[in-house]
């Protein structure tokens, strides 16, 4: 048995509601805490589209590709600043960008106040954890403290 589910026309205040044109997709927010993580998103986005670029470029397709990544290898480049650097932006943004679209899914599809504000904990609680252990790591990396490799 099929059913059809039909939509109110007008808003919670009687006024006529426009209809919705789903071609365009969703609206860019007009203020507020929504509008700078909407900004935040389409920033973050093209400077993480560098930074993975550049790790790609430079991890995996010269000479070796792959392969010649190894405990050495990273020792030997994070022994630059720049590089520990260049890592721990993309872990940061990546975090902070991957948390946020989580964060608008929940909105998008999450109904109840609840349930939304318990899984945007989790989130938060794991990319916290995750951004502190991977700066721990970039930060306190010593290879002279590490048995040598046979």
């Amino acid at each position: 048995m099929a059913t059809t589910i039909e939509r109110s026309t007008t808003s919670g205040d009687g006024a006529p509601r426009p209809p919705r044109d789903y071609t365009r997709g969703s609206e860019r927010p007009v203020g507020g805490f929504e509008l700078w993580m909407w900004l935040f998103m389409r920033i973050s986005g093209i400077v993480l589209l560098v930074l993975a670029l550049g790790h790609t470029l430079i991890m995996h397709l010269p000479s070796g590709g792959v392969d010649r990544v190894d405990f050495g290898f990273v020792a030997t480049r994070w022994a630059s600043p720049f590089w520990r650097s260049w890592d721990w932006m993309l872990l940061t943004l990546a975090l902070i960008h991957g948390i946020n679209g989580l964060r608008n899914i929940t909105l998008d599809y999450v109904r109840k106040p609840g349930t939304r504000f318990a899984a945007n904990m989790v989130f938060y609680v794991l990319g916290f954890t995750l951004f502190v252990l991977g700066t721990i790591i970039v930060v306190t990396f010593d290879p002279s403290n590490w048995p040598p490799v046979a």
